[in-house]
Formats: C-alpha cells, structure tokens, sequence
C-alpha cells in the first residue's frame, strides 16, 4: 500500500552527527510527550545507529541527563535511559542520569547538583521552557554546556537541541487521519485531544495536524489540550467533549497514544469505534492497532535520539563542533538542531517497529496471534 507508512525525512536528513549540511531549518519551535504503556527496553543493537556513537568520540568527561517524568510515558525508564547509559559507555564519557518526576523544583535541585559534582554537559528535558531556562542560565554560568534533549527551551541556553522534527509528527497524525477515512473526509466530525499546554513539543505536533487537515473538509466539533499529558484526566476531558457533541463524532485527533487509549476507553463506554490516531508506537498503541481500535501511531526511534544526545555531549565535552542537520530559534538565538526521521504507523506496517527492536514481539501479540499474522508479524 502506498500510505503514510513511508518514513518522513525530517528537513531531509536522519538524526546525525556527522550528516552533510542539510540547509537550515528557519522553523520556531516554540514542547514531547509521549504517554505510553510499560514495555520491554529495546535492545541496543538495534538496526538504525546513531554516526558518532561507535567509540569514535573523544573519550573522557562527565555529563548530566535530567529525564522528565516516569508517569505520562513509560519511554524515558524504560527506553532512554538504558540507550543512554550504553551510548555513554561506548563513548568512553561518564554520565549522571536523574529523573525529575514531573516536579520542576526537583528538576532545579537535580540540576543544581550535577553541577556542584562536575559535570561539564547537563541534558534536560525539560518540564517547561520557563524553568527549563533557569536551569540552563545556571549551568552556562558555571561553564557547563547544555543540551536541550526532545524539548525546546524556548529562551534557553542550549548549545545544541537533539530531538524530532515535531511540526512533521504532527503533520504525520493529520496526514495519517485523513489516511484513515480513505480519504473521505468532508463532513465528518471530529474531536482534537491536544498535549499539555506547557509542553513546546504539543505545540509543534498540533500546528503540524491542524494544517495538515485544514482543506480536508472536517469538522472540529471539540478541542481540548490535556495537561501533563495526564492520562487520566485526558479520558475525562475526552468524555466532557464526547458529551457536549451528543456523542457524535465520526474520528479523533489525539495528540499521543497514552491519550488515545484513554480516549478509546471512552468510546468504547458510549459503544463507539472510531478511527483514532496517536504518537509513540508504544506497546498498547500498537496493541489496539491490531485490534482495531486505533488507526495510526508515529514510530520516533529513540535510540537515534537518545544516542545522538550522547554525541553530541561527547563532542562538547572534548570542546569540538556538534554537526547538525539544521539550526532552530530558541528565540535567542539559532542553535544547531540534530534532527531524527519518525515512521507513520498503520495496521499493515506495524512490523516495522517490531523489526527495529522497539518492541518485543512475543508481549505485542499475546493473545493477538491472529491479528499478527494477518499484520504479517510471525
């Protein structure tokens, strides 16, 4: 089939260190997310490898990663920081790695303390721009180099940002919507589920589908932004809008899969099914996928992330330029942009991400066999 499922090049490169000039990305980022379910940690050998990460990199140094969260996503325990930890060790470079859990202030007196131990690159993801900024103007003038890693921190001092296309993830769920109605889409309801408000990333994803579907002849009867992408009150939100447009509703644009199962639990309540989208390719996302219940999902690898992130704190560390594939405003300056391609996800491709080690294939099809064979997952 020709659909979506044909990998979208951010700005025309994959994640990469050492890739050649691919121009410059004039976009404004102005935050990630993720929700997701407990899944296996991917395996580190994984196909698709990050250039620079194969014990090449200066060795020597130490560097600071402030994970966001373990509660709207299950990716940043169970997928970053062990891509993380293996990076580092081939890289020959000693890293720190914390997780704030949700709490700015946590993440402040983390930062605080990396710095006081000698690191001299700290990582964040950060919880908002705001805080994420105080964190950064404080490592600057300690002589510690920055990383915005996933998220954009908008009036940071980041020396370099490492993540995803995210206006492309989203443009990727809208595109992947009107994929799902076969194209029929004039006329047809729908609710948008956005991300946390606070979150640079939602922000991206939502300008990416809102354009993405703006001639497709929808009709946005609710729209919502979740905050801290809580699952939870995201299904709650969802009933509210599901409520106010008496229940008619002929799709759902939904931000990430986390929300789209909440929002999927909800339908199933009012004895609904229709299509949904998502973000993250997570175990559960993909899971109702197979079963039907969820139309698409974006496959973001984040090993390429996460060992990109590693480069280029190697490189810093060893005072060396960080190739990038682009440049984006933080809104004080342009800083380089290593960039990563995401992978729309449809029924009939969701071998892909099982292929790349993101997912164990034996807890994906338990008590699925039949829908995996079908997806051609044997």
């Amino acid at each position: 089939m020709n659909k979506l499922s044909k990998r979208i090049v951010v700005a025309g490169c994959a994640l990469s260190l050492v890739a050649s000039a691919c121009g410059s990305d004039e976009a404004s980022e102005p935050a990630a997310t993720d929700g997701g379910t407990e899944t296996e940690a991917p395996s580190t050998d994984a196909a698709t490898e990050a250039p620079g990460t194969d014990g090449e990199a200066a060795a020597g140094g130490k560097a600071g990663f402030i994970l966001p969260d373990s509660a709207s996503s299950a990716r940043w325990e169970s997928f970053d920081r062990p891509l993380i930890e293996a990076a580092c060790a081939d890289a020959g470079i000693e890293c720190v790695i914390q997780n704030a859990e949700g709490d700015k202030a946590n993440m402040a007196t983390i930062a605080d303390q990396m710095i006081a131990d000698g690191v001299g690159v700290l990582a964040i993801v950060n919880l908002d721009s705001e805080s994420g900024a105080a964190i950064q103007e404080k490592a600057a003038a300690a002589g510690v180099k920055n990383i915005d890693y996933d998220r954009l921190t908008l009036g940071g001092s980041a020396d370099v940002y490492v993540s995803f296309d995210n206006v492309a993830v989203g443009t990727a769920q809208g595109e992947g919507l009107i994929e799902c109605f076969g194209g029929d889409t004039e006329g047809k309801t729908i609710i948008q589920l956005h991300g946390s408000p606070t979150d640079n990333n939602a922000t991206l994803f939502r300008e990416g589908y809102q354009a993405a579907i703006a001639d497709a002849g929808f009709e946005t009867v609710g729209e919502e932004a979740v905050p801290d992408w809580d699952n939870a009150q995201g299904g709650v939100i969802f009933e509210q809008l599901l409520t106010a447009a008496d229940g008619n509703v002929d799709g759902v644009l939904v931000a990430n899969d986390g929300l789209s199962l909440a929002a999927q639990a909800v339908l199933a309540d009012a004895g609904l099914t229709v299509p949904t989208t998502g973000q993250d390719a997570t175990l559960d996302g993909l899971r109702a996928i197979l079963q039907g219940t969820q139309c698409m999902t974006v496959y973001k690898p984040v090993k390429v992330e996460a060992e990109g992130a590693v480069a280029a704190a190697a490189a810093l560390l060893a005072g060396e330029e960080v190739e990038a594939s682009a440049t984006i405003d933080n809104e004080v300056t342009e800083i380089p942009y290593v960039q990563g391609e995401v992978t729309s996800i449809f029924v009939d491709n969701v071998s892909e991400v099982v292929a790349d080690g993101f997912v164990d294939q034996a807890e994906l099809c338990a008590g699925l066999e039949a829908e995996c064979a079908a997806a051609g997952i044997e």
